[in-house]
């Protein structure tokens, strides 16, 4: 058993009463609407960002009905996040089964994305803390623009880290850094333990998003996109931005030559990625998330033993150590 199974089972009674809250929230007198809600939560993930919630909850207090409330939001956000992200990317699946716009169509699925969102807001505002509301508002705009900086960063030909390092800070990092913030308000800790808690869920939060992006240079059918797909949209992620830098000019100058192209065919494609590959871009974005995890390690060596810091480091190590 994976160490994220363990944690869920650990965490089985509170993830039961926040899924509860969940379907309650969504539940609808409209039939199709039931129906795609009902279909989408069947298949949910591993549920990573209200277990960080709940763990952060746990850390400095209890798991009070709010810190529920509050896991269900932020999921029912994130969840609203990858639908729309499917229309946009055109993705057919996720999790392995069809996406809501590769059955329904995009229409509908925009109007699902929405309907999560203004849920997610409705169980904020149950916890009766504005802090929560507040972080829900803040993370929204953070999302979109995270996902806007990743269109312009495409479209303009960013090849610097630094922008890379920016963009991903908010399309990712920034949900993992509420989650905990959320949690660790609502459970009581002081302003110097939260802001330490954030700096972990931050590189948290980096790594899940190199990792993915790690996917992209590999075939893998479960993670439900094909090898390149990032480089199909635009992106150029750290492993390829690490080999253009590191490169001898002679081999870099043809692969940048190939993105300022525009359009990417498949043989493109796979060529950038061998290039990336053979000057060990991948090798290099292992070693800046393990890097971020020794970081992340001394900060949870600030916080007093507990079973909820013991599980923070066994996400850490999930995160980088994932097959999808």
């Amino acid at each position: 058993m994976n160490q994220m199974k363990k944690i869920q089972e650990c965490l089985g009674p509170e993830l039961g009463e926040m899924n509860g809250i969940i379907a309650e929230t969504l539940a609808t007198p409209n039939r199709m609407m039931n129906d795609i809600v009902t279909r989408y939560l069947e298949i949910k993930g591993k549920q990573i960002r209200p277990i960080l919630v709940i763990l952060s909850a746990r850390m400095f207090g209890g798991v009070t009905r709010e810190v529920l409330y509050a896991g269900a939001a932020l999921e029912m956000l994130h969840n609203a996040s990858l639908i729309h992200d499917d229309i946009v990317d055109e993705t057919s699946l996720r999790r392995g089964v069809p996406t809501v716009n590769a059955r329904m169509g995009n229409h509908i699925a925009v109007l699902v994305g929405d309907f999560f969102v203004s849920n997610a807001l409705a169980a904020g505002i149950r916890t009766g803390d504005i802090r929560v509301v507040s972080a829900l508002s803040s993370l929204g705009k953070e999302l979109s623009l995270g996902e806007i900086d990743q269109i312009c960063n495409a479209r303009d030909h960013e090849l610097e880290e630094a922008s890379y390092f920016g963009m991903i800070r908010q399309k990712t990092a920034s949900l993992f850094m509420n989650c905990v913030r959320m949690g660790a308000e609502l459970g009581g800790a002081t302003a110097a333990e939260l802001d330490r808690l954030v700096r972990f869920a931050e590189l948290l939060g980096l790594c899940f998003q190199i990792k993915d992006d790690i996917f992209d240079y590999y075939e893998d059918t479960r993670i439900g996109k094909p090898t390149g797909n990032d480089l199909r949209e635009g992106k150029v992620t750290l492993p390829l931005l690490y080999a253009l830098r590191t490169a001898p000019e002679d081999d870099a100058r043809p692969m940048r030559d190939l993105l300022m192209a525009g359009t990417l065919d498949s043989e493109a494609i796979n060529t950038l990625i061998e290039f990336a590959k053979r000057h060990d871009g991948v090798e290099y974005a292992y070693g800046r998330m393990r890097e971020m995890q020794g970081e992340a390690l001394e900060i949870l060596g600030t916080f007093p033993e507990s079973e909820s810091r013991d599980a923070f480091a066994r996400i850490f190590e999930y995160i980088i150590a994932r097959d999808r």
